[in-house]
């Protein structure tokens, strides 16, 4: 029934020069806006957690390293010299359409001194003329734009190797819905994405009624104060937007499968206000996912991670805390994470909360047992180890009972992602059925 309530946002049709006027388009206003610093973002990711989590968010149960090869789909400005900084190991590829685009990631890769980045002119579609295979490839708002995004992404599952991964980003309609209206007025009344018609938006825009559905974006979202975000966002020639069945749909033509979502309390029917509906909990998990957006009714974006569906690796994203094999989960902290020990609810010693996610109701209170479990996570011990720790005067299996109700929840909360690579023979299996393949 939920799939039947999927709405994709209704667009006129798409021409044979939709390519050549989405290159046109970023060639004049790119996007993100030109940067010439990347200290901010340098800093942030020396802390080797931050790419640990990175890594595992992808391959729970595979070793984290830091040498791979990495391709940044439609890179923009500087996105591919991001990923280039901050893993300086890695072989990085970024491609994208934009003439202007390329121009300024190759202006970052010279003051970065960035060797391991190699930049091309190239559209999505045509990523097989390079002759390469990537571990991990990056495509974040992207899809979106392109003429077929079917050929697209069937494009970049060519190249993604047997056991790497994917990480997708398409917009979602129903928080985007003001948006859509906004383009819909543009094209009405002829602003078009020029500087003289961005000109007119802004000035239209400071006009824009209290309540407009796309009042809170532009009051809550940064980016939408230049220039060039207002042009992506409201005068783009091409524009689609994705339900959850829509995603699910999109992923699975190109012979993909889904792993997990990169921020997974949102979906979830376990966090927030939707752990309060019982009867999600009876639906299947692509079900629970799409009442789930259709319930909280303001994302503006969906990002997954995604899987070759003939991948070898049997621990891609472990499916909940079941047999003896958790105890050897070692948890690592989200790096987004923060404890919050004032103005508590009752009966918490502490309140867990990712600063990443925009849902207010998904916090997550802990008890002083739970604090002294958190406490103990350092990246390092499992979870056994971590139990024993906190409860030492309790029986193992006192012990196990708390820890598995309470890290399951620390998953699903977006408050740590485990690294299962240290269960007995898991990498070394992985290995051999890779080389197989």
């Amino acid at each position: 029934m939920i799939e039947s309530m999927s709405h994709q946002h209704c667009r006129p049709p798409i021409s044979p020069s939709t390519e050549g006027a989405v290159r046109d388009f970023y060639d004049r206003y790119p996007y993100p806006q030109p940067i010439d610093s990347l200290e901010k973002y340098r800093r942030l990711w020396q802390d080797g957690q931050r790419r640990r989590v990175d890594h595992h968010l992808c391959w729970p149960g595979r070793a984290y390293k830091e040498e791979q090869s990495i391709l940044v789909a439609g890179c923009g400005t500087s996105q591919a010299a991001k990923h280039a900084l901050r893993r300086p190991a890695a072989q990085v590829t970024g491609i994208d359409l934009s003439a202007t685009s390329v121009r300024c990631t190759e202006n970052l890769k010279r003051r970065y001194s960035l060797d391991n980045l190699d930049v091309r002119q190239l559209p999505i579609e045509r990523i097989d003329e390079l002759g390469k295979y990537f571990d991990q490839i990056v495509c974040t708002g992207v899809l979106h734009h392109l003429a077929d995004p079917d050929a697209g992404l069937a494009a970049l599952r060519r190249v993604l190797k047997p056991d790497g991964a994917m990480h997708l980003m398409v917009y979602a309609p129903y928080g985007r819905h003001g948006v859509y209206m906004l383009q819909e007025f543009c094209r009405g009344i002829g602003i078009r994405a020029t500087d003289e018609g961005i000109r007119e938006l802004i000035d239209a825009l400071s006009w824009l009624p209290p309540g407009h559905p796309l009042e809170n974006l532009l009051r809550e979202a940064p980016d939408f104060r230049n220039a060039a975000t207002l042009a992506d966002a409201l005068l783009h020639p091409q524009d689609r937007a994705y339900s959850v069945s829509q995603f699910f749909d999109l992923v699975e033509k190109a012979e993909l499968t889904f792993g997990r979502w990169v921020r997974q309390a949102p979906y979830s029917p376990c966090c927030g206000v939707l752990a309060n509906i019982p009867r999600l909990k009876h639906l299947s998990p692509p079900q629970q996912y799409a009442a789930a957006e259709l319930f909280r009714g303001t994302m503006v974006r969906h990002s997954m991670v995604v899987y070759r569906n003939d991948n070898p690796d049997t621990m891609l994203q472990p499916a909940g805390l079941f047999g003896d094999a958790w105890l050897d989960y070692v948890p690592v902290r989200m790096s987004d994470t923060i404890c919050v020990q004032e103005r508590l609810p009752p009966g918490a010693a502490a309140v867990l909360i990712n600063q990443t996610h925009t849902s207010k109701d998904l916090l997550m209170p802990i008890d002083s047992g739970e604090k002294c479990l958190f406490d103990a996570i350092d990246g390092n011990r499992s979870i056994a180890d971590i139990a024993a720790r906190a409860f030492p005067s309790s029986s193992a299996n006192s012990q196990h009972a708390i820890a598995a109700r309470f890290f399951e929840r620390l998953g699903q909360y977006d408050q740590v992602v485990f690294d299962l690579s240290q269960i007995h023979n898991v990498s070394e299996e992985i290995d051999q059925r890779v080389q197989i393949v």
